[in-house]
């Protein structure tokens, strides 16, 4: 069974100047464990859609199924990570990546020892006890990260997920998410206006017509079906190929 199901999503809203149409007859089916990429213009609704997945927004057409339930509000079988890691400065990294479970009524014993499990494996171990100012940028995005994977969800999404780094740490963190997400068995729904970033961590990148907008093309990317880094599949002859046809089709559609 599909993770996540998108059938005929439109968002519609009014402003001073009328209405608008943000999204129009979206049609997406996640597999379990894929890891899908979005990429679009901006204001082409790419963050909108993740929204509406995560049960925040709904839309004004269409449905969406998680684990073949109807969405009808936010649950703790989606995770969603932003552009900021949103960490309190005031709590330890043990108490912020506790917060969901906290958020939940689901901070167990048990629940508590995997999260200290998740942030020794993760490279935080013996950080538990610092504060986020004391964290680099990398840091905080993994500790951003194992809060959301402590409720367990279905799927996760992220939106911008390391857009505040610099390019190094960029890629770095992006490496060790892909195999964070891989060994847990994540299925994964990302928007990224970059483009390497999104064939070099994504099974498929869907490409998102400017608005209103809809799924304009679909890209399987061969490299990371076959277990490729993100870091390996940059270095492949084939990720130029991917490369310049979304490139070109983003360009062509501004």
């Amino acid at each position: 069974m599909a993770v996540v199901e998108l059938k005929n999503v439109g968002l519609k809203y009014h402003t001073l100047e009328g209405e608008i149409t943000a999204l129009e007859n979206i049609n997406l089916t996640v597999e379990p464990e894929e890891f899908v990429s979005i990429v679009g213009q901006s204001g082409c609704g790419k963050s909108t859609l993740l929204s509406i997945i995560a049960g925040l927004l709904k839309p004004t057409t269409g449905e969406v199924l998680i684990g073949g339930e109807p969405v009808t509000g936010p649950n703790s079988k989606v995770g969603y990570m932003l552009q900021q890691d949103y960490l309190y400065e005031w709590r330890t990294i043990l108490d912020n990546a506790l917060l969901g479970l906290e958020i939940k009524g689901s901070k167990t014993p048990e629940a508590v020892a995997e999260v200290k499990q998740m942030l020794k494996d993760y490279g935080l171990g013996g950080f538990e006890h610092h504060y986020p100012y004391q964290l680099s940028g990398g840091m905080r995005q993994r500790v951003a990260l194992i809060r959301t994977l402590a409720i367990q969800p279905k799927v996760l999404l992220l939106d911008e997920p390391f857009s505040a780094l610099d390019y190094q740490n960029r890629l770095a963190v992006g490496e060790e998410v892909v195999r964070i997400l891989r060994e847990r068995r994540k299925t994964v729904i990302m928007v990224t206006h970059d483009i390497p970033e999104a064939v070099s961590m994504a099974n498929r990148v869907i490409v998102m017509s400017p608005r209103p907008g809809t799924i304009q093309s679909e890209h399987r990317i061969s490299m990371c079906d076959a277990g490729l880094t993100p870091l390996q599949t940059r270095e492949h002859p084939a990720f130029r190929k991917y490369f310049t046809a979304i490139w070109k089709e983003l360009n062509v559609s501004a």
